[in-house]
């Protein structure tokens, strides 16, 4: 029997492939269908919003966001809403994320990171001046535009799951803990503007060191040493870069370098450029308004095919960095694919059996299998060291005899994901497409 396969337009755009996951939301790639640009569509649960008394909140921070226009800060473009759901449009950034490319070319020179780094603190500064904290900065959420400039994601909207009490200063523990400030772990209330600083400062040890300043697998003995900034600057860093990441990884919030202060930093200043933007736009907030209005929905509508998602050579092009197909189809490139938290492989086997071999192989290896169409969610019931480990795959059809298959980690310790496809793939290797060329590599 075949199965069903929904592709759904919201508004104008036609969404496709899930892009990430996170508690409160899904992002998905999708495409302007007047104007054919990519964009990242990201869905949030209305229910949870409201039920969490976030939706003043969310709307401020929402037309804050709409107004905000800054080169080093993904874009907001706009915000429709149906009876449960609320989709923000962002920008689609092309370049992959910072992240990336420390993974897989280690520390960065001084000057390398010196750029980054100026234009994170651009983007953080002009956020803050606006009102609009960030609360989660990470290498993972600094993306790369395809001429290499630095996008900061999500700023703003990461606060969706915190709360201001009537002291002005939140007081929800929030983000990754390595990067996360010691006044946000003391739960005694702590200023966004500051607590972002902090995360810049564990950042840019991260690219100019190529590992974390606080890291340890017991998550008591983290705590304890970035309440005390506890951490070692590499031998290898000019005095001056030691000075200023000292200076920012202050366990002391009213004593740590302001961004007033560190503009005029010797090491900072070095070929720095302000970023140079025009701000004049008309920008129209009557969506923000409307999207928790029922009568105002926006029509999302569903188109129903009887086999896997298609994908289109836009497609494809959008799934590969640099705009190079070659990373799809090579094996080698897949076998070198260490710390992603995505791969992808092809197939010429019939979607179900692909399926079904993915089940059969999951299982032994103590995962829950959950299917639906032809996307499956595998889930751990053992909790590894950031949770447990979730995988989101789904099969897509790049033409009638040719599947692409994307194995995505959805929750969880990437390095867990790593080992876990590294078992996958030994089990599926007789669905996996070789070429010629590829077997006579593998001999």
């Amino acid at each position: 029997m075949s199965q069903t396969k929904v592709k759904r337009l919201v508004g104008k755009y036609e969404v496709g492939r899930t892009i990430g996951e996170g508690t409160f939301a899904k992002v998905k790639y999708a495409r302007n269908t007047e104007t054919g640009e990519p964009v990242a569509l990201k869905i949030l649960d209305k229910d949870k919003v409201l039920k969490h008394k976030m939706a003043d909140q969310f709307k401020r921070e929402i037309e804050t966001m709409k107004l905000i226009k800054h080169p080093n800060v993904v874009r907001l473009y706009e915000v429709m809403g149906s009876k449960s759901k609320i989709y923000i449009v962002l920008e689609f950034v092309t370049g992959g994320e910072l992240f990336d490319k420390i993974v897989n070319h280690g520390r960065m020179r001084e000057d390398e990171a010196r750029r980054y780094f100026q234009q994170l603190i651009n983007a953080v500064d002009y956020c803050h001046s606006r009102g609009v904290y960030h609360r989660d900065l990470k290498p993972e959420n600094l993306l790369l535009d395809s001429y290499g400039c630095l996008k900061v994601s999500d700023f703003g909207l990461s606060a969706l799951s915190q709360q201001v009490r009537d002291d002005g200063l939140l007081h929800t523990s929030c983000g990754t803990p390595n990067y996360v400030a010691p006044e946000v772990l003391n739960d005694r209330g702590y200023d966004g503007a500051t607590a972002d600083l902090w995360s810049c400062g564990v950042i840019l040890f991260v690219l100019l060191a190529g590992y974390l300043p606080f890291d340890d697998s017991n998550l008591m003995n983290l705590y304890k040493k970035i309440s005390v900034a506890e951490f070692t600057c590499p031998p290898w860093l000019s005095f001056s870069a030691m000075k200023l990441i000292s200076r920012i990884l202050d366990p002391t919030p009213m004593t740590r370098i302001t961004v007033p202060e560190i503009l005029e930093d010797e090491w900072f200043k070095i070929d720095y450029k302000p970023p140079v933007f025009d701000e004049k736009e008309d920008i129209n907030l009557d969506d923000v308004e409307a999207i928790f209005k029922d009568s105002e929905e926006h029509h999302v509508t569903e188109r129903k095919e009887e086999k896997p998602a298609p994908m289109n050579a836009f497609d494809l092009i959008s799934m590969s960095k640099g705009l190079n197909l070659g990373n799809l189809f090579d094996v080698e490139q897949r076998k070198s694919q260490e710390f992603k938290r995505e791969t992808r492989f092809t197939s010429r086997r019939p979607a179900n059996e692909i399926i079904d071999k993915i089940e059969e192989a999951a299982k032994p290896l103590g995962f829950d299998v959950h299917k639906k169409n032809y996307k499956m969610r595998l889930e751990n019931m053992k909790a590894g060291r950031k949770g447990n480990l979730n995988i989101a795959t789904e099969v897509f059809q790049v033409a009638p005899s040719l599947h692409m298959v994307e194995v995505r980690k959805a929750k969880g310790d990437t390095l867990e994901f790593h080992k876990f496809y590294k078992n996958l793939s030994n089990s599926l290797d007789d669905i996996v497409w070789k070429t010629e060329e590829d077997v006579i590599k593998m001999k």
